[in-house]
């Protein structure tokens, strides 16, 4: 019986840090496309609306 319950925890454990992986190389290739696109427009960023002010900035790298 312990061998089941650690077996489900391992495969479950595994499972969870495949999504991670996943989740976090499609961040990464969404930022890539985002700067080649900006490469290919001579752009120096992209602008974004806050919400609250109706202001736009600059996007940051930490901004998702």
């Amino acid at each position: 019986m312990a061998q089941l319950i650690f077996l489900v925890i391992l495969v479950g454990g595994s499972w969870l840090l495949y999504r991670k992986f996943v989740s976090d190389a499609e961040k990464l290739a969404a930022r890539s496309r985002a700067r080649e696109k900006e490469r290919e427009t001579d752009a120096i960023g992209t602008l974004v609306k806050d919400p609250e002010t109706g202001e736009y900035r600059l996007r940051r790298e930490d901004d998702d």
